[in-house]
């Protein structure tokens, strides 16, 4: 028996119109009602999975989030911190500056607004604002204080330009940051020990639940770490192929409902 289900969110937990439909959700109940942990574990801020988790009653005692990607795991009834890793201000310096010289915009988040110290806004940069509902805000890296708390930063721009951008990123910024593509234009910049999988181990042990007691579904890249670590990693019919190759199982696509029947399939069926 599962006792810890991590979703992915977006092309996961919902459909492509930002939704969980109504069999999702009925399957969320059941297996919460049957004692599974359901955990969103989301490249998202916490602020843009506050209205979700409230919508699925994952915010009651014993409830946990997994935000930012595995940069914050969070009790969502206490607020009490599991696991909290951040960058600092001087990493967002540098990295500033390496996208100045790759030509590409760069945003950033703290625990409650995204920054861009771009005069010329992204539109991703407005996408992302917009999706998370987490306010945006224009700031130069002089108006921040050194205190700030980073949970990621992120290289955006059109999927051909991000590509050239990530294959000139240096060898030693890569050693030094977990680095990954949660969308086709988006690249996401975290501590080194930020990860999915690395979150959902830590809040398994926590929760002292067992590695093969875990389901993880998902659908990028980010999302590898975590179906690698799960007894049962579960790639969405929508998910890239990276995803597809390392899963134990293939589940329909987020448009056809598809964590609503892996859990069925993996969970009730047997």
């Amino acid at each position: 028996m599962y006792k810890l289900i991590a979703i992915d969110m977006d092309g996961t937990l919902l459909n492509d119109h930002h939704e969980v439909t109504a069999e999702v959700r009925h399957a969320l109940q059941k297996a919460k009602a049957n004692g599974v942990k359901i955990v969103l574990c989301t490249g998202r801020p916490l602020g843009g999975v506050r209205r979700y988790l409230e919508d699925l009653q994952l915010n009651e005692e014993e409830d946990y989030v997994i935000a930012y990607n595995g940069a914050l795991v969070q009790n969502t009834y206490t607020n009490e911190v599991v696991s909290e890793l951040s960058i600092r201000y001087q990493d967002v310096k540098e990295l500033y500056a390496l996208s100045l010289q790759l030509q590409t915009p760069m945003h950033f988040f703290d625990t409650e607004r995204l920054y861009t110290p771009n005069r010329d806004i992204s539109k991703y940069t407005v996408l992302e604002s917009y999706l998370t509902q987490v306010p945006l805000r224009f700031c130069t890296l002089n108006e921040l204080s050194e205190n700030i708390v980073i949970p990621k930063a992120m290289y955006i721009d059109e999927p051909e330009k991000l590509n050239k951008t990530i294959e000139s990123i240096p060898e030693d910024v890569k050693q030094k940051y977990t680095l990954v593509r949660s969308a086709p234009y988006y690249y996401e910049i975290l501590h080194p020990q930020a990860s999915k999988g690395n979150a959902v181990r830590q809040l398994a042990e926590f929760l002292g639940i067992q590695q093969e007691e875990v389901m993880s579904i998902g659908d990028n890249e980010n999302d590898l770490t975590m179906i690698e670590f799960a007894g049962c990693g579960v790639a969405m019919g929508n998910a890239v192929q990276k995803v597809k190759e390392i899963a134990n199982f293939q589940t329909r696509t987020n448009n056809e409902h598809g964590v609503a029947y892996a859990i069925n399939e993996l969970v009730f069926a047997k």
